[in-house]
């Protein structure tokens, strides 16, 4: 099996803006891995094989396939929502 990379090397997190060890990204959804576990990783050792080697099918997919929505729809329907719950307790 591909080992982790110790605990006692870090690499700056996008997503945080401040240094974390591999286990935080392997935890980061849960029980699953970051979404972004895979390019923040790539160039450090073989995170690729290491998940396959963990993860079961539906579980990559669940951590690594982009998301059906963007963050811009998403944010939109949101507003939307808001702005109707506005009107209704009005």
């Amino acid at each position: 099996m591909i080992p982790a990379p110790p605990a006692s090397f870090l690499i700056r997190c996008p997503k945080l803006g401040h240094q974390i060890h591999f286990g935080y990204c392997e935890r980061e959804q849960g029980k699953l891995p970051c979404s972004r576990a895979l390019n923040c990783w790539y160039g450090i050792f073989n995170v690729v094989g290491y998940f396959k080697e963990r993860l079961d099918q539906r579980q990559w997919e669940e951590a690594f396939s982009p998301p059906t929505k963007s963050k811009l729809e998403t944010l939109i329907e949101l507003i939307e929502k808001a702005k109707k719950r506005g009107k209704s307790d009005s």
